[in-house]
């Protein structure tokens, strides 16, 4: 437990048995703990919210919550009650019943500095802005302490933040922000660095930039000790929002004499010389520059300061900085964008990379300093740049294979770099399949050869050679998509397997092994692979869609529910860790950090992929329940399904890290903006057709709850016919957006390079047929309700869709047949299509099967009836509509029996080829000769895959003898 009262409070030796038993997780003899200290002392309140605590760790929610109400209306005010109850309601994720405890303490000891702290607290973990600065001027006027009054004041800026009118935050909030600290600077009352930061970001946010200098440059700025040139970043930030830029010239120019190293400032140096130069600006004739100093306001003046930099470095005994050296790259790659001719006081590119790689060459940063400078040349200058470097690198005498390797780490990472720099041009692109294998075969030499400078490393650090195995696997990556040879693809995985044998913490082999076997449908291996990955709290954001893409799509539902559940653990908590971030920033006064947390957690909240894994989540918790005709009311109920929307659409963040594989493509083969909004509409449709779906589902299982109404009058009075009209509109919705999503398929016409975003499933799903016949079994859910007053054309008509039915689910099925892992010819090929189909094929039955489950419902008392009238007339006869019933229901139980004899002859010639992995040293399959295990990992996965949906397929055709009418 957080907290266990103060050692002078009687009851606490009484009260410490259950702590100690709740610490130790042993809820059970906590609770029974409790129960003999209240017979014995009925009135200690705290031992009752000990048992509510271990009530609710142990799953009765209802119980702890009855029982911890029971002492929140007695108003405690002992320290060990209220603390225990703070945290039973958080664990219970109730933070506003904090609130009304800590409230009723303040009005009953008025005088508590520790009870108004915690109610202050109390306010920021539900973001009350407004009741915290009441509460910390409370405070403050109870205990005269500045950081009380200074989180009165910061809780005026957060009500300016979260406020929706910003003319209100301009005109209210922040200039009474700014009074109340203007009033402690002129009693003279500030007293730390978090005060003057504080004031710092008021008069930012209030656009008072020039009043923000003066405070920067003035006595209070000698507060801001804690960053190194903490003022000078602000006046430099200051000086461009000013358009100041004789200042930020002269600045920048000053805190480079004494850091040229300083990256941060040479681009604030090179963005004032072009304004100075638009704006031909010219220093006075007499007197200082400007404030700060001397101005360099000329290319000239700027090329000489560069160049006397570099003179510094090149004279040092020392190792060399490469600050200068950068500098001079970037101040010509900007020369050139402006066609400046001063670009050639620089000198040639070419002979300033091949000096940089001189100099840094044996440095890993060199190949990422020089990529991005690679555009200076000219493509006719490509073959003789790698020439020039590869002379720079001392390889020894040639060995057996024909290849001369480094002789020490410093070499290695020289010849690396040179490796890097040539695929980066492209060089290693526009070899044929030929030198594509050539070069493998040195890459892969380079690699083994390096491995022996790493013998005693440990094993949690990386191969020097690691970078050969990875490009390596890159060039097989290229042979694979240019000529669909998917031996290639086996190659890969037995080069980067071999590898992270070497080198079991490498994360990009790892990374490239999940995409490789996901690619090749199987999802088994990836599992741990991710789980190895050991992602830590935003990662679960940004990479973790790289594992929920392919779960369910792959047929592995255990593993997609285990996978989803992870990611949505990490947005959960969100909630909470950030408040409590918020809370510590307030108590050590890091006031600026108090709107990035607030950022942090709306761009979490708003994130795709966790509107994502929330949706596939539930949709796969109803596709996997044992009798979905039974349980559909109470599967909704239980997880608190309705219509309603709740994702934020127009808010959406993108949280994907794109760029998480290493890459040396050049640019034209690189991830394009274009293919990152494209894949943003294509991930943000498929997810509004699954919302829709959702929600469809859930507004069913409104319609499936409400019994039979005999008129519309009834109907109207019990809500049935708004939840038709709702059903209706969300079907409308739904119509609207698959017209869009198909636009959006056919429009797709660039695929994305390997290594960027995994496409959505979007375009396979409406090429089988899936949407679209979810959709339409959605639609007939729409025209049963009409059939107790329906004459013989929409029995026929309804009759008529069921058949419609019937035939797309065909072709859905027809479009899964085909063997999932063939051999052709002594090469292996994968179609994980197919698995993706027989998912779409799995979901779509299940929705259609409710579909049935609503219309049995409401065809069951219309048989009754006409039975009963059977019997008075012998004419009557069965409707059509309980006739196409009964074909569908039959129907249905024949498709799923095709599926299941599909899955069964899959099953059985998987099994032949896992077994033929075992002896596959013979064979030959070159991709999978030397490394048979990769086939046996594949074989596991697709019979993992295909035993879960067969087992699935088998519960959806009990699920068809229950729908008898």
């Amino acid at each position: 437990m957080a907290a266990r009262g103060h050692v002078q409070d009687p009851n606490d030796r009484r009260l410490r048995p259950i702590y100690d038993y709740l610490d130790n997780g042993n809820n059970k003899m906590a609770i029974q703990q409790a129960d003999k200290l209240l017979k014995k002392h009925k009135d200690l309140h705290c031992a009752k919210v000990l048992k509510a605590i271990g009530l609710q760790r142990t799953g009765k929610q209802d119980e702890a919550f009855t029982l911890a109400q029971e002492v929140a209306t007695l108003e405690p005010t002992d320290d060990n009650s209220l603390q225990a109850l703070t945290i039973l309601y958080r664990e219970m994720h109730r933070p506003e019943l904090v609130t009304k405890l800590y409230e009723a303490a303040v009005k009953k000891v008025p005088l508590s500095e520790e009870y108004h702290s915690h109610l202050f607290m109390a306010y920021a973990r539900v973001g009350e802005y407004k009741k915290m600065q009441q509460a910390g001027m409370a405070l403050y006027k109870i205990v005269p302490k500045n950081p009380y009054y200074f989180w009165s004041v910061m809780s005026l800026v957060m009500q300016a933040i979260s406020a929706q009118d910003e003319k209100l935050a301009q005109t209210m909030f922040l200039p009474l922000a700014e009074r109340m600290v203007e009033k402690m600077v002129k009693e003279e009352k500030i007293e730390a660095e978090a005060e003057v930061q504080l004031y710092f970001m008021i008069l930012e946010r209030l656009g008072k930039c020039v009043e923000a200098l003066e405070v920067i440059r003035g006595p209070l700025g000698d507060k801001l000790t804690s960053e190194l040139q903490s003022r000078e970043n602000k006046c430099m930030m200051l000086y461009q929002r000013l358009q100041r830029w004789p200042e930020c010239n002269a600045l920048a120019h000053k805190l480079l004499l004494k850091n040229p190293d300083d990256w941060q400032f040479y681009p604030s140096y090179f963005d004032s010389l072009f304004h100075l130069m638009d704006q031909s600006w010219s220093p006075p004739e007499e007197g200082e520059h400007c404030s700060e100093g001397l101005v360099h306001h000329t290319v000239a003046e700027v090329v000489r300061f560069v160049e006397e930099r570099i003179k510094c470095e090149d004279g040092k005994d020392s190792r060399s900085l490469r600050g200068p050296y950068l500098a001079r790259l970037e101040l010509m790659h900007r020369l050139r964008e402006r066609g400046c001719p001063e670009e050639s006081l620089l000198g040639d590119p070419l002979e300033l990379m091949v000096q940089f790689f001189g100099k840094f060459g044996d440095k890993p940063c060199c190949i990422t300093d020089l990529k991005i400078y690679l555009h200076l040349l000219s493509p006719e200058q490509h073959v003789q740049f790698i020439n020039h470097l590869s002379e720079a690198v001392p390889l020894g005498e040639q060995g057996e294979e024909g290849f001369a390797f480094p002789e020490d780490t410093k070499a290695l990472q020289r010849h690396l770099c040179v490796c890097q720099l040539s695929r980066a041009l492209g060089l290693h692109h526009s070899l044929d399949i030929d030198g594509k294998l050539r070069l493998i075969t040195e890459l892969k030499a380079h690699y083994r050869h390096g491995l022996k400078f790493g013998k005693h490393a440990l094993k949690t650090e990386l191969q020097f050679s690691d970078m050969y195995c990875l490009m390596a696997a890159h060039v097989y990556i290229d042979l694979w998509t240019e000529t669909g040879d998917e031996n290639m693809a086996w190659q890969c995985l037995g080069i980067l397997q071999e590898g992270l044998s070497h080198s079991s913490s490498n994360a990009q082999f790892k990374l490239l092994l999940l995409l490789l076997y996901c690619r090749l449908g199987a999802f088994e291996p990836v599992v741990d692979l991710y789980s190895s990955l050991d992602a830590k709290h935003v990662q679960h954001d940004t990479i973790g869609f790289l594992l929920t893409r392919y779960a369910e799509s792959l047929g592995q539902f255990a593993a997609a529910s285990q996978s989803c559940n992870f990611s949505l653990r990490f947005f959960h908590s969100n909630q909470k860790d950030t408040s409590e971030y918020i809370i510590q920033a307030y108590k050590y006064g890091a006031f600026e950090k108090i709107p990035e947390f607030i950022a942090l957690r709306n761009r979490l909240n708003q994130s795709l992929h966790f509107a994502q894994v929330r949706t596939e989540r539930m949709l796969l918790d109803l596709f996997l329940e044992a009798d979905i005709v039974l349980s559909l009311e109470e599967s909704v109920k239980a997880m608190s399904l309705s219509a309603e929307d709740d994702i934020p659409w127009d808010n959406m963040r993108d949280n994907r890290d794109l760029t998480v594989f290493t890459s040396w493509d050049p640019k034209e083969r690189q991830l394009t903006d274009e293919h990152r909004s494209q894949s943003l509409e294509e991930e943000s449709v498929w997810l509004r057709i699954r919302s829709l779906t959702l929600r469809l589902l859930a507004s069913l299982a409104a319609l499936g709850h409400t019994p039979s109404q005999q008129n519309s009058e009834i109907s109207n009075e019990n809500g049935v016919g708004d939840k038709t009209s709702v059903f209706s509109s969300l079907l409308s919705e739904l119509s609207q957006t698959l017209q869009t999503a198909a636009q959006i398929a056919h429009s797709l016409q660039r695929s994305y390079p390997f290594l960027g975003p995994p496409s959505a499933r979007l375009a396979q799903a409406l090429s089988s047929g899936s949407c679209q016949c979810q959709a339409a079994a959605l639609q007939l859910s729409v025209h049963l309700q009409e059939l107790e007053t329906a004459g013989l054309e929409l029995q026929t008509q309804i009759c008529n869709g069921f058949k419609s039915l019937v035939v797309q689910l065909q072709e859905i099925l027809n479009k899964c047949k085909g063997d999932l892992l063939e051999m052709k010819e002594s090469t292996l090929k994968t179609w994980p299509s197919l698995l993706e189909n027989l998912i779409f094929f799995v979901e779509t039955v299940c929705i259609v099967l409710w579909m049935a489950s609503y219309c049995a419902k409401i065809l069951r008392p219309l048989k009754t009836s006409l039975q009963k009238k059977k019997k008075k007339k012998k004419d009557a006869n069965t409707p059509v509509v309980v006739c196409g019933f009964q074909e569908l229901t039959g129907s249905l139980q024949d498709l799923l029996n095709q599926a299941l004899e599909h899955i069964k002859g899959q099953e059985i010639g998987m099994t032949a080829l896992k077994l033929a992995g075992l002896t596959l040293e013979g064979s030959g399959i070159d991709g999978t000769r030397k490394h048979p295990h990769n086939l046996i990992k594949c074989s596991f996965s697709y019979l993992r895959s295909l035993q879960e949906v067969g087992d699935l397929l088998k519960k959806r055709a009990e699920t068809i003898k229950n729908l008898k009418i």
